[in-house]
């Protein structure tokens, strides 16, 4: 499949040193790509770029297989994002403003009431915007995002500060989306997140990448060389991926005495940890 986004060599510098570093990498299309990084890393950077709200300093960005200078207000019909400034009319139903928002677009209204369920906000359709709690906010932010049925959809920590059951009404959307064919550029800074709904990820340390795969091979390539084996008294023996080690797992369950046995590998907190020294 071709790449919907593909950066090479792309910097951007700020007064205070470089925001984006030679920054290198691709999403494929129909594919959700999560980018991770601390606070300050540079992802909400880089989606401004990829956004046209800011310009790069040097390097080539393509979007929707075209350079992004030649990108035209019409293919951002096919772009739907929710970054941490999106928001609705405070004073407005939630249907009122994706009413609104449908006809700035050109789109059936009818669309509205699809979106509004496929969020679970039918019923609070008429609710104004400024009372509704901050899951209900988040999804009718978001339901306005994909309101077009975007090719390619941005979002900027689309789950942050929700409750789970909010944040998993939202992945099971997000996964639906792309099953039907929609693209998504993910931030968050939630690796439970990402290792559920990424088919790839970027992690991203002061405008570098760093480290990109998929979350299983990330995790192989940095898994520890040892085996934990707990025993019946529920204690944890430690061996070495080697001759030694086997012969002891082999030892413990000829005696009756292996539980369970566990591979030692890291999530993506751990690994970004690893590689940088800092937390998410």
């Amino acid at each position: 499949m071709e790449n919907l986004i593909e950066l090479k060599k792309v910097c951007l510098r700020f007064d205070l040193g470089f925001a984006i570093d030679n920054l290198t990498f691709g999403v494929r299309e129909r594919e959700i790509f999560g980018f991770l990084g601390p606070s300050g890393a540079g992802k909400t950077t880089t989606i401004k770029l990829l956004t046209k709200q800011l310009k790069r300093k040097s390097g080539a960005i393509s979007l929707l297989g075209k350079d992004i200078d030649k990108v035209t207000r019409s293919d951002y019909d096919e772009i739907g994002i929710l970054s941490d400034t999106s928001n609705l009319y405070e004073r407005m139903s939630i249907q009122d403003n994706l009413n609104f928002f449908a006809d700035l677009r050109g789109i059936s209204r009818s669309q509205v009431s699809e979106v509004l369920d496929r969020v679970s906000l039918g019923e609070q359709r008429k609710q104004l915007f400024k009372k509704c709690s901050r899951g209900m906010k988040q999804r009718a932010i978001l339901a306005s995002a994909v309101l077009h049925h975007p090719k390619l959809l941005f979002l900027d920590e689309p789950t942050s500060g929700l409750d789970p059951a909010t944040s998993q009404e939202i992945h099971s959307l997000l996964l639906d989306l792309n099953r039907e064919g929609t693209t998504i550029f993910l931030t968050t800074h939630n690796m439970e997140e990402a290792d559920k709904l990424c088919h790839r990820v970027g992690i991203i340390n002061q405008g570098k990448l760093i480290a990109c795969g998929t979350p299983r091979d990330l995790k192989l390539e940095f898994a520890r060389d040892e085996i934990r084996v707990m025993t019946k008294d529920r204690q944890y023996v430690t061996v070495q991926k080697n001759e030694a080690g086997a012969e002891r797992i082999a030892e413990l369950i000829k005696n009756g005495d292996c539980m369970t046995i566990h591979s030692s590998e890291p999530n993506l907190e751990e690994i970004f940890l690893q590689l940088t020294g800092r937390e998410f």
